[in-house]
């Protein structure tokens, strides 16, 4: 009856350890991040994307003045998802998050191009 009950408290145990990570994870992407993306015009090469959590909802913009909110924005897992509204048309990004370090895709009617981002220094 005891080695039940002791495996029982390991399972417990093992899925709020499970539950605190991906919280903790997820947390960890709220603030601004610095971006770059490959293969596109200079002005476009370099900016910063916000990403904040209020209510266990995400929200996130990408500019630091001319501001673009990002739309069915999803943060699933270390994995984020979103678009914008640019120039007329369409843009997917899909990233993926380890740690302080973000690495997708952004998908345009002109094709595919890289983006890496790091988590800046909360000031």
């Amino acid at each position: 009856m005891k080695v039940k009950y002791f495996f029982l408290a390991i399972f417990a145990l093992t899925m709020f350890s499970v539950q605190a990570h991906n919280f903790l994870k997820a947390g960890d992407l709220a603030g601004s991040w610095k971006y770059t993306v490959s293969n596109v015009p200079p002005e476009y090469e370099t900016g910063v994307m916000t990403f904040e959590q209020k209510d266990d909802k995400w929200s996130g913009t990408l500019g630091s003045t001319d501001k673009m909110e990002m739309k069915e924005l999803v943060v699933d897992q270390g994995k984020i998802t979103f678009k914008l509204d640019f120039q007329g048309g369409l843009l997917n990004v899909t990233l993926a998050q380890d740690g302080d370090s973000l690495k997708g895709t952004i998908v345009s009617q002109d094709g595919e191009f890289p983006i890496t981002a790091v988590k800046e220094v909360a000031k």
